[in-house]
Order: C-alpha cells, then sequence, then structure tokens
C-alpha cells in the first residue's frame, strides 16, 4: 500500500495548508470508511448529500488514522490535527491514485464487459500468480471512488495489479482507464447490463471500449471476437496490438474441445492442443473467461504449463458460480451476485447440459436495470426453459414473475412457482427436494438469493 509523509503527499496532490508541522508523519494506506480503518491510514472524508465525513475526522485520527484529507469548503478544520486540506477530497484521493500509479514499476491488467469480468479477473490473477506477485480489485472496488482505493492498496514491490472496471453510464471507464494506464485491455463481453442507462447493445459497446483510451503505447487489447458489436469497430483498434478470443475458429485463441465435468471443464485450444487444460468452474462461458486470461499470461511471458498450473489453482470471488455440498445430496450452484438475460440463459444452459444431474430445478430473481425492455427480457429467459430438462422452476420477485409466466407456456403447472416472500419460497423449495437434485440459484444482486443458498447448504 502506499507509504508517504506529509510532506511526499503534498507533492503529490494540490494542498493548501502549510503541512510543515507534520512533515515527517507517516501514511500507511487509504481509509474512507472509519468503521474499516486500520492504524496508520489517511483518512479521506467526503462531503455528503445525508452524511458529512468531516465529522469523523477526529475520531479517525484518535482512532489511529496518521491523519486526514479536509475539504477546504468544509468550515472548522482541525488545524491542530495533521491534515492535508484540499479543495476536493474526491478529486484528491484520484490524484493521488493518479501519482501513485505513475511512480509504481509495475504492470496493469485491465478487466471490463458486461458479465464476467469479476471472474476474469480471478482467473487472470490465479494465472498470473504463478510468475508474478500479483494483487487485485477486490470486491466490488471498481468504481470511480473503489479503483482508487485498489491503486492505492497496491504494494511497491507488487508486479502485475488486475483491475476490475465497472459502469453505469458514458465516459465512466474513459476516467478509471486513464487513472490507471492498463498495459492490456479486456473486454469479456457485450450484454445487456445497464441498457436503462445507456440505452442499447450499441452503447454498451462503445462504452466499454472506452478502456483502450488509457492503454498505454504497445499496450494489447484483448476482447471476445464473437461479438459482432466489437468486431465491427475493428478500424478503432490500430493504435495497440489486439488479441481476440471466443468459440469461433477466426479467434486468435479458441476452444477445440470442452469435456464438461461435475466439478468444472477439461478443454483444449488451439495454440496448445496436446495440452489439457482443467478450469474448476461450471460453464462454457467462464471456458471462454479463461482464453482472454491465457492471452494475457502468454503476452506477459508465462509458459503454458504455468497457465494450467495456475487455472487449476483457481478460487473465485463470492456467489460466482460457487458449488456446494446441500442438504439431502443436493448440489447448490450459487451465482447469485449478479444477472442478465446473457448471463441468465448461460447459466441455465450450463444446468441443463450436467450429463449426472438427474433432477434439475432453478430458482431464478429479477433481473435489474434493463430499462424499457426489462418485461420481455424475462419472458424470453422463462421461454428458453426446457421442461424435459428441468423439473422445476421457482421465480422470486416481480418481473421474475414473468419468467414464470413464460415457463408455464411449455411446463406443467404444478412445476413453476413464483413468489414474492423469500420464506414461502425457501419452504415450497425444501418441500420438492428428494435427495441429490442440482439447484441453480440466480438473480440480480439486489433480490439478494444467497439468502435462500444458506438454507440449502449443508452446515
Amino acid at each position: 500500500m502506499i507509504q508517504r509523509t506529509f510532506q511526499q503527499l503534498a507533492k503529490m496532490i494540490t494542498v493548501v495548508n502549510d503541512v510543515s508541522p507534520f512533515a515527517e508523519t507517516m501514511i500507511n494506506g487509504v481509509c474512507i470508511d472509519t468503521r474499516k480503518l486500520k492504524k496508520g491510514n489517511l483518512f479521506i472524508p467526503f462531503k455528503g448529500q445525508n452524511v458529512d465525513g468531516h465529522k469523523y475526522v477526529e475520531d479517525a485520527i484518535k482512532n489511529g488514522a496518521s491523519g486526514a484529507l479536509w475539504q477546504r469548503d468544509v468550515p472548522n478544520p482541525p488545524i491542530h490535527l495533521p491534515i492535508l486540506i484540499v479543495e476536493d477530497t474526491e478529486k484528491a484521493l484520484q490524484d493521488l491514485a493518479r501519482c501513485y500509479r505513475s511512480e509504481l514499476q509495475i504492470k496493469i491488467v485491465g478487466v471490463t464487459g458486461s458479465n464476467g469480468k469479476t471472474t476474469t479477473k480471478d482467473i487472470v490473477t490465479s494465472v498470473l500468480s504463478e510468475k508474478y506477485k500479483v494483487q487485485k480489485t477486490e470486491g466490488n472496488f471498481n468504481n470511480h471512488l473503489g479503483l482508487p482505493i485498489t491503486i492505492l492498496s497496491l504494494n511497491e514491490e507488487t508486479e502485475v495489479a488486475v483491475l476490475e472496471m465497472g459502469m453505469s453510464a458514458r465516459g465512466e471507464i474513459e476516467f478509471l482507464t486513464k487513472l490507471a494506464k492498463p498495459d492490456i485491455a479486456i473486454i469479456t463481453n457485450i450484454g445487456e447490463a445497464h441498457l436503462q442507462d445507456l440505452g442499447s447493445r450499441e452503447g454498451i459497446a462503445e462504452a466499454k471500449l472506452e478502456i483502450t483510451k488509457g492503454l498505454s503505447e504497445d499496450g494489447l487489447f484483448i476482447y471476445i471476437g464473437d461479438e459482432p458489436l466489437l468486431q465491427e469497430r475493428e478500424s478503432l483498434y490500430k493504435d495497440f496490438r489486439v488479441q481476440t478470443f471466443g468459440k469461433q475458429n477466426s479467434n486468435d485463441i479458441f476452444p477445440n474441445s470442452i469435456v464438461k465435468k461435475s466439478n468444472g471443464s477439461l478443454f483444449t485450444v488451439n495454440i496448445a492442443p496436446e495440452t489439457d487444460l482443467f478450469l474448476p468452474v461450471l460453464g462454457d462461458y467462464n471456458v471462454l473467461n479463461s482464453l482472454a486470461a491465457i492471452v494475457a499470461a502468454l503476452d506477459l511471458g508465462l509458459s503454458i504449463e504455468e497457465i494450467k498450473a495456475g487455472l487449476e489453482s483457481l478460487k473465485l470471488s463470492a456467489m460466482r458460480m460457487e458449488l456446494h455440498s446441500g442438504i439431502k445430496g443436493t448440489k447448490i450452484i450459487n451465482d447469485a451476485y449478479n444477472a442478465s438475460p446473457t448471463s441468465m440463459k448461460a447459466a441455465i444452459e450450463m444446468l441443463e447440459n450436467i450429463e449426472e444431474a438427474e433432477t434439475r430445478m432453478v430458482v431464478l430473481g429479477d433481473m435489474l436495470e434493463l430499462g424499457e425492455n426489462e418485461v420481455s427480457f424475462h419472458h424470453e429467459v422463462g421461454r428458453i426453459l426446457n421442461p424435459e430438462k428441468i423439473q422445476y422452476v421457482f421465480t422470486f420477485g416481480e418481473l421474475a414473475k414473468r419468467i414464470a409466466e413464460s415457463a408455464k407456456e411449455r411446463f406443467p403447472s404444478n412445476r413453476v412457482f413464483t413468489f414474492s416472500d423469500k420464506q414461502e419460497l425457501i419452504h415450497s423449495l425444501n418441500a420438492k427436494i428428494l435427495g441429490k437434485e442440482w439447484i441453480l440459484i440466480k438473480g440480480s444482486r439486489g433480490m439478494k438469493l444467497e439468502d435462500i443458498v444458506k438454507d440449502l447448504i449443508e452446515d
């Protein structure tokens, strides 16, 4: 993490007060939440509409912070304490991260996409860790505040950082990528998330492509070549190197074969056809995510054997295709972190193709932030559910009712259930479990379907 004196900080960002009384005070990392404060942190308060973080500055310093920022227009700064007065604390955080990034001798891999960016971040990190000291974005620290905090958490001896970049509107990815200055940029896919804000998949593609605007000279852009919206913009990719991945053999890297296992996928790729690779995560789409990681790893000098070992040791972030042993011998697939039509359909297809699953059930929640076509997107999901492969459908939420409505066009009514009360759903689901079922649980983050998972997995 960043370790600098107040005197050094005053040279990295614009400070308007005299810091000489605290010039040699050393900070170790930054914090924006006093509940997560660690000894030696620089506390950074924000002036919000409802809560002003400046009122916690004195307590933060009493509780171990080495000092704090203070926004100039906030009255009564505690000048007897080690504070740095700046014009705007949010901008100061970002400027500090930008400066610290420029001082680090490090390679940056930036990852964005409508779906799969966190999984891809995890895969890239696991693979690169076979050769380098690697840090990654933790949790969802992928926005205008989270990414600067992530950069400032990087250790100076770290060799590679894998940074996730999220967005909800135009310009956000451009801001993040110009701050991080990645050496490698990855777009996992273009889906429907944030249609409410961006209006169309074309708009989403343009927003995701902003990641290339911060790409370093001679940087590498890796994208899903099966996506026409990215392929047709090829003329924009002349200022950097480009590699594509995907299912189609027109890509630079593609799978020659994929064998589905109960705990992951065994596959080979065109660039190393003799090497069997194992990814301990379910779903063909995660194999595609691993292809992006392979390209990045090869560019950073890893051997195919190192890549193989990194894939096999993968541990994903929570609630992303987590496979649990459940009650009565069931297998619970917890993919409850988020959902869009693309990821929902892919997860359902994955479940339907698990050969050892004799009985399959789905618990599907609302998909949020889909804009004016949200109802039709939920109907589409309901229509792809196959009654010959899935025995029971449970939905939770007002929008997910549309999934149930369309599922009933093909399913008998006694195999489709919809709920607005989570406890009632859990009770009904438990009543249908006889033993050894495979159960997929998926919905948008706001639906908190992990509550259902907790009730089903074994203690």
